[in-house]
């Protein structure tokens, strides 16, 4: 979209948009015809401005008041005056809600950062909204772990207050202690917590909100609990139709986690855990876009353009959610593995076998692949379709088997 020349006005709202590795929602929001956008980088960020569109830098270790002087000379110079914030970037929710304050925009507290970012805030906020939630405290050695685990049973999960994706999170059992201790000893400016290890399967709860109502919540199944698949299991989200039986109210509990954290518009995410006897644990919150391609599953699954309604609630609209289609649909994200590409499965070929939609490759040959230990590390992933979660989760498997990454070492 060109932006208006300096001294013009447009009626159309103006959005101040985060760069954020949800790329797909990001070219959403430039394509609209109906919304200005002014783009925003953090520092840190290693995302980049689509079709070189002016950026915003945002130094993040620099003073909110002095940044938010910079940017108010630089939009200036664009003939743009947002009114609506979004940043769907995880890494950057203090910072870039800090800025937005200073830049008179809506954001959310310092404690409403707090509560959506800190493990330990969530606890917190979990038991103010009623919810359960799993054990924990925080722990600075090994044998604060094995204390913990001589209370609440083997194994246990330590994780990083502050961190997402799966990254530096661990299944602890007695052998790991030596290795979790020099981890800790190594990091000991970071917050670390130790909790119970949740036995049952995990989902993932999105919702979307607006002036305080939740306009609609989507629930999804994981084949396989994230931490799992760091070693190597199915890493793959599925939305459950809406025939299916859903394992708990998903909009109370939207309704709930909004209420007890304050927050009224926009897109809400949320982590839980079901029990072998039905009961539910709260594992995280975010309140923002959920990553990889779950969103899109949402949209899928009920015939409706989830990036144009999120947009909306943005902009301070409300979304008109028209559903076309009732089926379940799943993102299964490809495994990567460490080496030099020398072959791998035409995107094509993958989307010929039954249920396949769309997807997306990152990777091709030649190319030197390095994974994270993170639960978003892969080399692309495809949406898969069916009447229910059942026949997705076959179709997943039968698309894992066709699958194929040949990887070499790098010859020196």
């Amino acid at each position: 979209m060109t932006a208006p020349a300096p001294g013009t006005r447009s009626d159309r709202p103006v959005l101040a948009l985060v760069l954020s590795r949800r790329r797909r929602f990001t070219r959403h929001v430039l394509d609209r015809p109906d919304i200005d956008t002014v783009l925003l980088r953090p520092s840190g960020s290693p995302v980049g401005a689509p079709d070189d569109r002016p950026v915003f830098v945002l130094h993040e270790d620099a003073p909110p008041a002095r940044e938010a002087a910079r940017f108010r000379a630089w939009r200036a110079q664009l003939g743009l005056q947002p009114a609506y914030f979004c940043n769907p970037d995880e890494a950057a929710q203090p910072s870039a809600h800090r800025f937005a304050a200073a830049a008179g925009l809506p954001h959310l507290s310092p404690e409403q950062v707090r509560r959506a970012t800190d493990k330990t805030a969530m606890k917190e906020l979990f038991a103010d909204a009623g919810l359960p939630a799993a054990r924990f405290r925080v722990v600075t050695s090994a044998a604060e772990v094995a204390d913990f685990a001589a209370g609440h049973g083997w194994p246990v999960v330590v994780k990083p207050a502050l961190s997402g994706s799966s990254v530096d999170t661990w299944k602890v059992r007695p052998g790991d202690l030596a290795a979790i201790d020099r981890t800790l000893r190594s990091r000991p400016e970071r917050t670390w917590i130790v909790e119970e290890y949740v036995r049952g399967t995990e989902h993932q709860l999105c919702a979307l909100l607006h002036a305080g109502d939740v306009l609609d919540a989507f629930i999804a199944v994981n084949p396989a609990p994230m931490l799992d698949t760091l070693s190597g299991a199915m890493n793959a989200d599925i939305t459950l139709a809406p025939h299916e039986r859903e394992p708990l109210d998903g909009r109370e509990v939207a309704r709930r986690v909004a209420h007890a954290l304050g927050y009224r518009d926009g897109y809400l995410h949320a982590e839980f855990f079901l029990r072998p006897d039905g009961s539910f644990v709260m594992g995280e919150i975010a309140a923002r876009l959920s990553g990889a391609a779950l969103p899109d599953n949402h949209g899928l699954s009920r015939g409706f353009d989830m990036m144009a309604a999120v947009a909306d609630l943005y902009v301070g609209r409300r979304p008109a959610l028209a559903y076309t289609l009732a089926r379940s649909v799943g993102d299964l994200l490809l495994p990567a593995r460490r080496g030099i590409v020398s072959k791998i499965s035409p995107l094509e070929e993958l989307l010929a076998l039954p249920g396949v939609i769309s997807g997306e490759l990152t990777a091709s040959a030649g190319d030197r692949l390095d994974p994270p230990r993170a639960s978003n590390a892969c080399v692309g992933h495809v949406h898969i379709e069916g009447e229910d979660s059942d026949v997705v989760l076959k179709r997943m498997t039968d698309v894992l088997s066709a699958f194929t990454l040949e990887v070499t070492d790098e010859v020196h």
